[in-house]
């Protein structure tokens, strides 16, 4: 019997994923700022529309600090050293480092074409996060890693844990502060605040860790042995590994036959370890949720953004990306942006929300009741 269709998550999770990584092509492809905060809106949208109250969704503009504070440090890096001598702003104090360090000069001049590009470049990280944070928001993780094959079910449940790190982190904030308040009878004192927050978080992720790990042992998890089609896979794996380790190495020689057919026996060695070691297994999923036709359907639509910005992108249409030198206002296709309205393909869905009102409680004293005349 197919399991009934929950009504706070209308998508499946793998279509989630798959949703992500159309957008995450589209930022790649199309680098534009102006692109980009396209996709940006869009994930802001779907994360209003799907994403549960929780602290999942609370982490979506945590991890969108995170990606402007990564493009921050990128943009500073790119100014301080890239010098090309046009359109300087100012000249600040250089020093060059050792030659064994690279031998690139720190500082110097400071030219405002590399500042607009590295913002350009920068701004795509964001778009990267925004992308992954909305996915994190509004996918079932427990769902996923359900879905992912035995062979990669070690790694999906340590991708899993890492997801569930930020969002961990910021409820258990949420609970230190409210008990800290209540400590203080709703006053806020500044002084010791940070350590009266960090420690005990610190605490309550170790005794998370502790839990979980206790609950993985009490499961057996790791605890079989090694069988011959593990051992296989494994095997097959490093050699694939080696492959492309060697085809990386001959791209760096300029060696374009080699490389290609270490990677062709590489990728090739890697998917059948794969293939062996899910086959090997058959693994009991408790109330395993399939794809859908919808899910498959609403993953192909958002997937076909890329594609057609991709064949824009081969055809030569030089708005997809932006550059600062000479400086202008970056170009928009309106062609383009059309293209970009596939990845509201999960909004054809919406989750059902609880409409119904709370209770009111009325915290008034009743009144007495009138006493009854004696005669």
């Amino acid at each position: 019997m197919r399991r009934a269709l929950p009504a706070s998550r209308p998508w499946h999770s793998v279509a989630w994923l798959l949703w992500a990584l159309a957008g995450a092509a589209v930022v790649q492809i199309a680098p534009s700022p102006v692109y980009v905060a396209i996709v940006i809106a869009m994930a802001w949208l779907v994360v209003e529309v799907h994403a549960p109250g929780g602290p999942y969704r609370r982490a979506f503009p945590i991890l969108l600090t995170v990606g402007v504070l990564f493009s921050v440090v990128r943009v500073t890096l790119a100014v301080l050293t890239t010098h090309n001598g046009i359109d300087v702003i100012t000249t600040i104090p250089h020093v060059t480092v050792p030659r064994l360090m690279g031998g690139f000069t720190l500082g110097g001049t400071i030219e405002s074409s590399v500042l607009l590009q590295a913002l350009a470049q920068g701004f795509t990280i964001v778009g990267m996060m925004a992308v992954f944070g909305a996915f994190n928001a509004v996918a079932s993780h427990y769902e996923l890693l359900q879905s992912s094959p035995r062979a990669f079910h070690e790694l999906g449940l340590i991708t899993t844990v890492a997801l569930a790190f930020v969002p961990a982190t910021i409820e258990s904030a949420g609970a230190v502060r409210e008990a800290d308040r209540a400590r203080t009878g709703g006053k806020v004192v500044r002084r010791g605040r940070v350590l009266r927050t960090v420690v005990p978080v610190l605490e309550r992720g170790m005794e998370r860790a502790m839990g979980l790990a206790e609950s993985m042992d009490s499961r057996g998890f790791g605890h079989q042995p090694a069988t011959r089609n593990e051992a296989v896979a494994g095997w097959l794996g490093l050699a694939g590994l080696l492959a492309l380790g060697g085809a990386f190495l001959a791209l760096i020689g300029r060696s374009t036959a080699p490389a290609a057919a270490l990677g062709v026996c590489g990728g090739a060695a890697i998917a059948c370890a794969a293939w062996i070691a899910t086959r090997g297994h058959d693994r009991t999923r408790h109330r395993h949720r399939r794809m859908t036709g919808a899910d498959w359907l609403m993953a192909a639509v958002a997937c076909s953004a890329p594609v057609m910005i991709g064949i824009v992108s081969l055809a030569g249409n030089d708005t997809l990306a932006w550059l600062a030198s000479p400086v202008t206002w970056p170009k928009v296709d309106p062609v383009v942006m059309l293209m970009t309205a596939p990845l509201l393909a999960p909004l054809l869905r919406t989750p059902a929300r609880d409409t119904a009102p709370s209770p009111v409680i009325d915290l008034r004293e009743p009144e007495p009741e009138p006493e009854l005349a004696v005669p």
